[in-house]
């Protein structure tokens, strides 16, 4: 398809996408003569993952230009293709190492992945911004006095385990890897808002369930 096509199909103007292209957030199409290019389904696809982490997500173009350069990069086995593409998006701040509390959520976090049976996270926990979100909101909780409990961390932890069969067995339904790895990336920028949601709809309905609508 032709630039004009491209445009169409995927609802971005053309002018963005000479940008993007410019910016290598879209390889070149394929050269027909010296002004005309022809782009192909992949192109539309990789366009709508774009669009979708500058739109919705909010991702600078420096942002998603490292996550897709952790896309294509086919050097990597998948789990590390999917760890790099996803660390490179945005994350909380690193965890003060001298804080009481964040040395007590280490603890509890390193417990709560030993009871988990979750061997592999801990391995990673040095390098994963995952591990350390965990770290810093768990700290937050003990600073301001709330406890959750070691045994209600653990059973969100089970809940969170059966989505990521979910996430993983959707992923899979793709046939490249390329593609494999945008659905983990597109379904960090756009799968958690929707979770969040469903989680508060979820509140709502509990709520009242057991409280009527007074």
């Amino acid at each position: 398809m032709r630039l004009a096509e491209l445009s169409r199909r995927s609802g971005v103007a053309t002018a963005t996408i000479k940008y993007y292209l410019r910016e290598g957030l879209l390889p070149p199409g394929r050269q027909v003569n010296t002004t005309t290019a022809e782009y192909d389904e992949e192109h539309l696809r990789r366009l709508r993952l774009v669009r979708a982490m500058i739109q919705v997500g909010g991702l600078p173009v420096a942002t998603v230009r490292e996550v897709l350069g952790h896309v294509d990069d086919d050097s990597l086995g998948r789990s590390m293709r999917l760890g790099a593409a996803l660390w490179a998006l945005p994350q909380v701040q690193e965890p003060d190492e001298e804080d009481e509390y964040v040395r007590a959520a280490q603890q509890e976090v390193a417990a709560l992945l030993d009871r988990l049976g979750w061997q592999n996270a801990k391995l990673l926990a040095t390098v994963s911004p995952a591990y350390r979100s965990l770290v810093v909101a768990v700290a937050a909780f003990r600073r301001l006095g709330y406890e959750w409990g070691f045994e209600l961390l653990a059973s969100y932890a089970q809940l969170m385990h059966e989505v990521a069969r979910l996430d993983l067995d959707f992923v899979e339904t793709h046939p490249s890897e390329a593609e494999k790895v945008e659905t983990a990336v597109l379904g960090a920028v756009l799968t958690e808002p929707m979770l969040q949601a469903l989680r508060r709809l979820a509140q709502e309905e509990e709520s009242t369930r057991r409280y009527g609508f007074e």
